[in-house]
């Protein structure tokens, strides 16, 4: 029988040229959509840290991780999202060790 649903993780990391406010906007918008597609199981927000290599002339980001269950179609679906978001350094949807 196949798997309904998945388990997943996604790092997030946000500009901080975004003030306070805007990044806890856009790690919400985030727990939104995954909440409105699957279930939210955890945020963990990691906050300020070092890049390992400036992106866009940053050194610095906001660092959030998120754990939910979803249909396999909804982690490509967030993908674009995060990549069609201003504020967005970089991020990672992977599916969670020990799911198989």
């Amino acid at each position: 029988m196949a798997k309904l649903n998945d388990k997943y993780e996604a790092v997030i990391v946000f500009s901080l040229k975004k003030d306070e406010e805007q990044i806890k906007a856009l790690t919400a918008k985030f727990s939104d959509l995954i909440k409105a597609n699957g279930t939210l199981t955890n945020v963990d927000e990691w906050g300020k840290r070092q890049l390992a290599y400036e992106i866009n002339y940053e050194s610095e980001g906001y660092y959030v991780l998120y754990r939910f269950e979803s249909k396999p179609d909804f982690p490509a679906e967030l993908e674009r999202i995060i990549n069609i978001t201003d504020g967005v350094l970089r991020s990672v949807v992977v599916l969670a060790q020990g799911t198989n």
